[in-house]
């Protein structure tokens, strides 16, 4: 594995914390399309997966109202039981807190619903706290246009870097000389790369 670098993430040194990706949440997203979010958090899941990138998943109270975390994104880690709270502010649960610091990782990559609430709480928290952090807007979304949108400038005010999922893909792979994890991203690229995904297909087919 890649030794950490302070100027690119590296697989060596991220850790992923996905939050309240429910479905209670996702019906109250208005920022973008509930599609588009859905397809940026399971890039950004497997794209952890093939790195090796630990990963906690958070819900909140959902036995009684936000529901279990989407089927979709628990598939992609089967064995993993999300941390339930009722805090808003995810970064308030001791069990969170103890899970981050079990990684021994100091850049944390956040996604989650809603942005301006239960990502920023956490990401300003976390900042606060010592962590270099990033939140992966595309795997993000609000209640309104305007509330995504401020609450990403609030974060980046504060210190918090904006990424995207394929974007924490591509720089983890680094160089496509990689072989051991070359053909898992391709996998990824083509499953949610968009046209990007297609463009692969098509090269693949006509060769």
């Amino acid at each position: 594995m890649e030794k950490p670098t302070t100027c690119l993430l590296s697989p060596a040194d991220a850790a992923v914390v996905i939050i309240d990706h429910q479905p209670q949440m996702y019906f109250g997203v208005e920022s973008g399309p509930r599609d588009a979010v859905m397809n940026g958090v399971l890039g950004l899941a497997k794209t952890a997966q093939v790195f090796g990138v630990p990963c906690i998943l958070t819900t909140v109270v959902a036995d009684t109202f936000s529901g279990p975390i989407i089927s979709k994104l628990q598939s992609v880690y089967p064995d993993t039981v999300p941390l339930d709270r009722t805090a808003i502010n995810a970064w308030q649960d001791a069990r969170l807190k103890a899970a981050v610091q079990k990684t021994m990782r100091k850049k944390i990559l956040l996604a989650g619903l809603w942005t301006e609430a239960c990502v920023t709480f956490p990401a300003l928290a976390m900042k606060n706290d010592g962590y270099d952090v990033y939140v992966v807007t595309d795997a993000c979304a609000g209640a309104t246009k305007a509330a995504h949108y401020a609450a990403i400038q609030r974060m980046i005010q504060a210190g918090v870097v904006p990424v995207t999922w394929q974007q924490v893909l591509l720089e983890f792979q680094r160089d496509w000389a990689n072989d051991a994890t070359y053909p898992a991203v391709m996998s990824v690229i083509k499953e949610h790369g968009s046209a990007y995904g297609l463009g692969v297909e098509y090269t693949e087919a006509m060769l």
